[in-house]
């Protein structure tokens, strides 16, 4: 079994028992001792050049170094990287301490945490020890259907997209778990999400190709395609970037009419008076300060766990989006985000959050429900704030209750907010059919 988020262990089908298949730190910590004991009581081959009792001042021999120097690019099977792990929430009442909220609902960032450890998993069960792999990307985390009850969750995860460049992609899924023999549901799945991984040399830093995939079935196939279709969007969605294109008519036209309602308002000879469902961008503002702790790094040693960073950026999101709304948010998906530069042990994260996009929602029975979007922007310095650097940029969309509207005013708020709308356009017309029908699963979860 593998450690979930560093500190807790799951039950765990996989083919085999191996140390993979161990917790984490139990992993290093007997990898450790037996390198110890092999080093201290080890005979070498001269036993006249070197004492018994001498430690080996190398500990892997130089045919091993050099074939670890070179990434094996071998194709692979997505069998090959297939992981899976149980979460026992059902059976385990501590451990379901770890993952509840004051409410009595599962923590969504806890299992963000969990998703980028198994993305991290898979990933190294596709490329080997011998490179680093670091998350470049969440593509996309999307609620299927919520989560009603307490049970068993099923992690699942694999290499879903891999051409023989330095980056791949890994699909991973939340399940409930299901009895031996039992066949899947669709309505199981809980959360399905893709993240992009890089590897690394651990010398140079700089990219190394890793293995491409072999395509057996038509279920491999059709993960391949979507793998690709999201590498294109990704290409596709920086260029409509409002860095790259200016807002067309349309956007410019709404721009426009937004500004001349809210003037109307000031306009003590128009009768017109602002909504009390209305509130401004820049009241919306939420911001956290937090040093970076090692106990939160990643198994490179001085850097940040990128599921560490999800799981702040999505709590901040998820109260901001409460304090607009005054209402519980339902989380519904994360838009594709980058992570621009790696976060190290000991510096200063700061985390801002804005509503940057709201979009009404109607049911046939008249009750309003309001899309939010809620932009993350996460900075780090290092302690001394000598440095600053842009971490990433993190787009969350949740569904309150009641209606609301968010009113940009400056130029700049103008621009989040239309950069916004483009991603609630982009992201409606990839699947429109699919979101709307878990739109009103969400939307019934809420209601009962």
């Amino acid at each position: 079994m593998f450690s979930l988020a560093g500190r807790r262990t799951a039950i765990v089908r996989s083919k085999s028992l191996s140390a993979a298949a161990l917790p984490a730190r139990a992993v290093a910590a007997t990898q450790s001792s037996r390198s110890q004991n092999r080093d201290f009581h080890s005979t070498p081959t001269n036993a006249a050049f070197k004492p018994a009792w001498m430690p080996m001042r190398v500990k892997t021999a130089w045919i091993d170094a050099l074939t670890a120097m070179k990434p094996d690019l071998t194709p692979k099977k997505m069998s090959d990287s297939f992981y899976s792990a149980i979460l026992p929430l059902g059976q385990d009442k501590w451990l379901l301490d770890h993952y509840l909220n004051a409410s009595g609902h599962i923590r969504l960032g806890s299992l963000l945490m969990d998703l980028d450890a198994l993305a991290g998993v898979v990933a190294y069960r596709h490329t080997g020890d011998g490179v680093s792999t670091v998350t470049a990307a969440v593509d996309r985390i999307t609620i299927e259907h919520p989560l009603m009850e307490i049970s068993d969750l099923e992690l699942t995860g694999r290499v879903s997209y891999a051409t023989g460049r330095s980056s791949m992609e890994i699909s991973c899924q939340v399940s409930k778990a299901r009895a031996e023999g039992e066949p899947a549901k669709p309505e199981d799945v809980l959360i399905t999400c893709a993240f992009t991984m890089v590897s690394l040399d651990p010398v140079t830093k700089k990219p190394v190709p890793v293995a491409p995939l072999i395509i057996e079935t038509d279920e491999e196939k059709e993960f391949f395609r979507k793998g690709e279709e999201n590498s294109k969007a990704k290409k596709a969605l920086r260029t409509r970037s409002l860095l790259e294109k200016s807002p067309d008519d349309e956007e410019s036209d709404l721009i426009h009419s937004m500004w001349t309602k809210e003037m109307s308002y000031l306009n003590p000879q128009v009768p017109a008076t602002r909504p009390n469902n209305q509130v401004y961008m820049s009241d919306t503002i939420l911001k956290s300060a937090m040093i970076m702790q090692p106990q939160d790094r990643n198994r490179h040693n001085f850097m940040i766990f990128g599921g560490f960073l999800l799981k702040q950026s999505f709590e901040l999101a998820f109260c901001c989006a409460a304090s607009f709304a005054h209402a519980r948010p339902n989380f519904l998906a994360l838009d594709p985000s980058t992570f621009e530069n790696p976060v190290p042990v000991g510096s200063v994260l700061y985390l801002r959050a804005t509503i940057a996009y709201t979009e009404p929602e109607e049911r046939e029975d008249g009750s309003k429900f309001t899309r939010v979007q809620v932009r993350v922007d996460s900075k780090v310095r290092d302690v001394e704030h000598g440095t600053k650097k842009s971490t990433g940029m993190f787009n969350y969309t949740f569904l309150v209750e009641g209606d609301v509207k968010v009113m940009p005013k400056s130029y700049g708020e103008f621009m989040l907010w239309t950069d916004a709308r483009r991603r609630a356009r982009n992201a409606a017309a990839i699947d429109p059919g699919h979101k709307s029908s878990a739109l009103r699963s969400i939307q019934d979860s809420v209601t009962e």
